[in-house]
């Protein structure tokens, strides 16, 4: 089946939240892990900093309460580490993510994931909901000077997959992505995570939608 005529030529997903019901997951890491060095993040803490890299998110609690030993780099690895293994325990794929994912490659259109996370976490979670072989590229911010909003990640997975950024959709949970999205001057459709919803940066996208079950090819065309 040919792809839909639109000015979309590629979609770009955000993973965590979007795909993988993996935010409470991160949570639970952090502040396991933040608490372990005597920085006391709540719940409240945990969810501001949704859609940021995890050394971003180890650098900014290091400045407001620095501790002195182990090193940054220790607790990045102790949260990415944790992480995994809830992933591989607990991890669920969103509600319409697989349709989503089925409904767009069906259609023709080359995927990718852009993701804060890092390579290794990007790895497990395709692995454990078995959706490797939707994308034909996996993009990491680990690899960029800067993590979402800035929007390198998405401008490099847009490159890889040989589309003009502005010709990409991407969707994205977190006000964080949805700016670096807009930010690449790709059209966005944004999920919120239901923590988020009420974060005015949303309205950066072009389309708001209360889950992906209400996701359809016919959206692309208005976009």
């Amino acid at each position: 089946m040919g792809m839909t005529p639109t000015t979309i030529d590629a979609v770009i997903f955000d993973m965590d939240g979007l795909l993988i019901d993996s935010e409470p997951l991160w949570r639970i890491a952090e502040i396991e892990t933040f608490s372990a060095v005597g920085v006391p993040i709540t719940e409240e803490d945990a969810v501001a900093t949704t859609g940021l890299r995890t050394d971003e998110v180890v650098e900014l609690w290091h400045a407001r309460y620095p501790w002195p030993d182990p090193p940054k780099k220790e607790i990045e690895a102790r949260i990415i580490t944790r992480l995994i293994a809830l992933v591989r325990e607990r991890g669920s794929v969103m509600p319409g993510a697989h349709e989503a994912l089925q409904g767009v490659s069906t259609a023709g259109y080359p995927l990718a994931i852009a993701s804060s996370s890092t390579s290794e976490i990007i790895a497990a979670v395709l692995q454990t909901l078995g959706i490797e072989r939707f994308f034909q590229v996996t993009q990491s911010a680990e690899h960029e000077p800067y993590g979402k909003p800035h929007p390198g990640v998405y401008i490099e997975a847009a490159h890889r997959l040989g589309v003009e950024p502005r010709r990409c959709l991407a969707l994205e949970d977190s006000p964080n992505g949805v700016i670096a999205a807009k930010a690449a001057r790709m059209y966005c459709i944004a999920v919120p995570d239901p923590a988020l919803k009420d974060d005015r940066r949303l309205q950066a996208a072009d389309l708001i939608l209360p889950s992906l079950t209400d996701f359809h090819l016919g959206l692309l065309e208005h976009l």
